[in-house]
């Protein structure tokens, strides 16, 4: 068990404390799928693995708790924490409520910088086979068209809330969706951004995320119904 080696340079190196550092590697860890939910995160291991003592590590963890990534259970030390899709659902709507707002603030301050980079993203996206890279071109295209509100908590939020929602629906919305709708609508939503049109921009994105809602409770209705393997109560 442990976070992969990107993660580990991250917490190795010189920017933030060392609880930051190791917090940031861990977060980074849970919200790829690398770290799966119920895995027990052990400090010595840990500290060991980030070149620390467990005190950075157990600030960190206690960090993560309050995040909603980790969940300290007695006698057991530190988990990853598991969602139920409801709880996923309800996260999605904190992801529109964030999102759009900040892609409101966002768009009257973006330059042709901004917007060209995004288009870069959207075409490196366009060429990428491996479906389990998307998601992280997803974030990326996002985290870009929002930068530009310039509001660090904010964003901070968001991708705290995006790291929480991606680990589960990652693998489920590239299967059932494919990336021709979700590419369609980036594009869509990156026009209207260099065009200015604000309130059509976040309506589409309100539209953008609630696919992935409309997504999960469809998976949650095909769980339903299929039978119990044999001896499952």
């Amino acid at each position: 068990m442990g976070p992969g080696t990107a993660a580990s340079n991250r917490a190795a190196g010189t920017h933030g404390s060392a609880p930051d550092a190791v917090r940031e590697a861990l977060r980074a860890a849970i919200s790829s799928g690398e770290l799966a939910p119920g895995i027990q995160l052990r400090q010595d291991e840990l500290a060991e693995r980030f070149g620390t003592s467990r005190i950075p590590v157990r600030e960190a963890l206690r960090q993560l708790e309050a995040e909603g990534f980790v969940t300290i259970l007695p006698n057991r030390g530190a988990v990853v924490s598991d969602l139920s899709i409801d709880e996923v659902i309800e996260l999605l709507e904190i992801r529109i409520a964030l999102e759009c707002h900040a892609l409101r603030l966002a768009i009257p301050a973006m330059g042709e910088i901004d917007l060209d980079e995004a288009t870069k993203i959207l075409r490196a996206y366009d060429a990428e086979p491996d479906p389990a890279k998307w998601g992280a071109f997803n974030w990326t295209f996002h985290a870009t068209l929002y930068a530009p509100c310039n509001r660090p908590r904010l964003l901070a939020m968001i991708e705290a809330n995006y790291g929480h929602v991606s680990r589960f629906t990652r693998a489920l919305v590239s299967q059932a969706t494919g990336k021709e709708r979700p590419q369609r609508e980036h594009y869509k939503l990156l026009e209207l951004c260099r065009e200015g049109e604000v309130k059509k921009a976040v309506r589409l994105l309100r539209q953008h995320i609630e696919e992935t809602q409309k997504t999960l409770r469809s998976a949650q209705r095909q769980a339903e119904r299929e039978p119990s393997p044999p001896g499952v109560a």
